[in-house]
């Protein structure tokens, strides 16, 4: 985790550094790259490690309190920009992603210890030219625990809730990403947007969900349970792409955004009820399966619902309905919510795996 920010930091620094041609393209590389190996990873393994760390029948509510803290984080950072010149905003971006790798290097133990990976990785032996063969053997069968195609299959059937928690995931993601690719031309086109009107849209969305899973999530959470707050979440999300879709004025758009008082608890909903669904050392297999639904759903929403949304905003479109392709977001979010009423709560079974940590994880 502390080297995936630290690369982070780095990538920002060149641009903070310099904003010409050149080191653009040093960037844009330098973040592809990055993005290969870190992308959604840090956020993975945080969750993996609130999980080991917090007790089964808060999970829903920590979980919340963590997306809330990014969607304060999301809301300064926003503001922020419209204070900050361009130099500074990569500037105090590059520091704030290094002071989080510091952060967590200094304050953060591992929360589970494996003695195969506490061992030197040169020791004594080595150093006189001669292998210990209870080492190599130690070698070996780290590497044999990596995850494979295999372990991920066998994770998405080992639970009926697990593999319906993955179709929610995927959906939901791909109708939020749909949303995000689409809605911005769309506002532009039909009410003329300007960039400070989309950022009023972004502070006021953030705040509401900030306000959300920081206030409303742990009261409401005891009251509904996860499964049932995950279909409230999804019915609201549903709910505002549609009207987004229907906007007659620009003001609706506002009233929209608002409704991130309750959509934004599908996804605390759904990381906690996939974490209960696995042992204590294969939260991070689990949690890292979710979200990598979630960037293949990133990958295939912009090539469905951006060519849609270009087709109806221009004069070649088939019948006028500016907002057709949000529409068809939201059906995507209505799949999403229609899986999430099958899905019924059991007994947490990670409490009957401590026992099987052969991992190590988070």
């Amino acid at each position: 985790m502390v080297s995936q920010n630290c690369n982070c930091s780095r990538v920002t620094t060149i641009l903070a550094y310099s904003r010409t041609r050149s080191f653009f393209y040093a960037y844009y590389v330098l973040k592809i790259l990055t993005a290969m190996f870190c992308e959604g990873s840090v956020h993975c393994l945080s969750l993996a490690y609130v999980a080991d760390n917090v007790p089964e029948g808060r999970k829903a509510s920590v979980f919340g309190i963590l997306s809330g803290i990014g969607s304060c984080a999301f809301v300064c950072g926003t503001l922020s920009t419209r204070f900050l010149s361009n130099a500074s905003t990569f500037q105090v971006a590059a520091a704030m992603a290094t002071l989080s790798a510091v952060y967590m290097r200094i304050f953060l133990p591992d929360s589970i210890i494996n003695d195969n990976l506490s061992t030197p990785i040169i020791s004594g032996g080595k150093l006189d030219g001669i292998v210990n063969p209870d080492e190599s053997g130690k070698k070996i069968q780290m590497f044999k625990t990596m995850p494979s195609i295999e372990d991920m299959l066998a994770l998405l059937k080992s639970s009926l809730t697990f593999s319906q928690a993955a179709i929610v995931s995927f959906f939901s993601n791909l109708a939020d990403v749909g949303l995000h690719a689409s809605l911005l031309y769309y506002l532009k086109a039909r009410f003329h947007f300007n960039k400070d009107q989309f950022a009023d849209l972004m502070v006021i969305t953030g705040v509401a969900g900030t306000i959300s899973q920081l206030l409303l999530m742990p009261i409401l959470v005891p009251v509904f349970g996860e499964e049932r707050l995950l279909s409230i979440g999804l019915f609201f999300n549903c709910a505002h792409m549609i009207f987004y879709s229907i906007a007659w004025s620009f003001w609706v758009s506002y009233a929209a955004a608002v409704f991130a008082l309750f959509y934004v608890f599908s996804q605390p909903c759904i990381r906690s009820i996939v974490s209960k669904q696995v042992g204590p050392c294969e939260q991070g297999k689990a949690q890292g399966f979710i979200s990598g639904i979630g960037s293949f759903a990133n990958v295939a929403s912009p090539l469905v619902f951006s060519p849609l949304t270009a087709l109806f905003l221009s004069e070649r479109a088939p019948f006028y309905f500016p907002g057709f392709s949000i529409m068809c977001v939201g059906f995507a979010s209505m799949i999403a919510f229609v899986q999430s009423l099958m899905m019924r709560a059991i007994s947490p079974i990670s409490s009957q795996r401590v026992g099987n940590c052969n991992h190590m994880e988070a």
